[in-house]
């Protein structure tokens, strides 16, 4: 049996992959087969850790004569929605998950604590980490790469719709795009790519977590990854 190559990993999930083709709210085919993968994973004995973000219903910064801070505060509940369709999606196969937000809301789901995660985590339990940071004007990328080095994960997966890895400019606009296999982080911040905000960027380089880019629409792609097939853009030091 292929052994994975990654023991812990931070799996993030755009609003728009949990939209299918919709675009908007949630589509539950797709959620439902994401959620076969993440339980092939387990059964592989990865450690999941998910984080969501919220665009399929809100973008904080996309709001216009709205105050910053309160736009994404309504961001942040959208990913809290997700956070429970995926949890319920989870557990109707038999996959125990637990839901940590970084903003109390005690009757839904449990704070986010460091060492209560990485114990779900030690105990083969999902966990999904909502409400982004619980802080406005940073992005679920940056959340991804924060809680990455707070739970000590061996990678980031960083899950697109719509694209497979990272292109030197639009391929739905320039036919002759440039996909990466690899990538430095320097190189993120220095060519102005846009698959990852700055900070989060930093900080991954700060703290040496590579990221893999890659398409989530083709099936199987999450743990065909975690196997370490050559699927979309490696992003990591040197």
């Amino acid at each position: 049996m292929v052994e994975p190559v990654y023991k812990r990993v931070v799996l993030k999930l755009s609003g728009e992959a949990l939209s299918g083709g919709k675009g908007f709210g949630i589509d539950m085919e797709t959620i439902n087969r994401i959620s076969t993968e993440i339980k092939e994973l387990r059964n592989l004995g990865v450690e999941v850790a998910i984080v969501v973000g919220g665009g399929n219903f809100w973008r904080g910064r996309s709001a216009s004569n709205m105050d910053r801070a309160t736009s994404d505060y309504m961001g942040m509940l959208g990913t809290v929605i997700n956070a429970l369709a995926l949890q319920d999606a989870l557990e109707n196969i038999g996959v125990i998950t637990r839901v940590q937000t970084a903003i109390e809301m005690r009757q839904i789901a449990e704070p986010y604590i460091r060492r209560r995660a990485i114990r779900h985590l030690e105990k083969g339990r999902v966990v999904i980490f909502a409400a982004g940071s619980g802080n406005p004007y940073f992005s679920t990328d940056t959340t991804a790469a924060l809680r990455a080095a707070e739970i000590e994960a061996d990678v980031i997966l960083l899950a697109k719709k719509g694209v497979d890895g990272v292109y030197d400019s639009d391929p739905y606009v320039n036919a002759s795009a440039k996909k990466f296999d690899e990538l430095r982080y320097i190189d993120i911040l220095n060519m102005g790519l846009g698959i990852m905000d700055s900070t989060a960027t930093s900080l991954c380089m700060d703290n040496d977590i590579p990221i893999i880019v890659f398409g989530i629409d083709k099936p199987n792609n999450i743990v065909d990854v975690v196997l370490g097939k050559k699927i979309g853009t490696h992003v990591k030091e040197g």
